[in-house]
């Protein structure tokens, strides 16, 4: 069943390094592809970001630590657009 906002949020398994360790993390697709973009803006490689994003999540899991990274990315544009 599709989501109101035409989205089914597929959620996929991803291998990624972490501090030279390979890991999981599984997000939706739109967050993954929302992480590749702000990696682009910052002109940062994506395994950079993603071990940034590790590094400060505290002992949150690293899923829901990327998808805070990006909404919390999102919504500081918006409040800057609004100012």
């Amino acid at each position: 069943m599709a989501s109101p906002h035409g989205s089914e949020g597929t959620i996929r398994k991803r291998s990624v390094m972490i501090g030279g360790h390979k890991t999981s993390v599984s997000l939706e697709d739109e967050f993954w592809d929302s992480i590749k973009e702000i990696a682009e803006e910052r002109e940062q490689r994506l395994t950079d970001l993603i071990n940034f994003i590790a590094e400060g999540r505290g002992r949150a899991n690293l899923s829901s630590a990327m998808r805070i990274f990006a909404l919390n990315h999102y919504k500081q544009i918006r409040s800057s657009a609004g100012q």
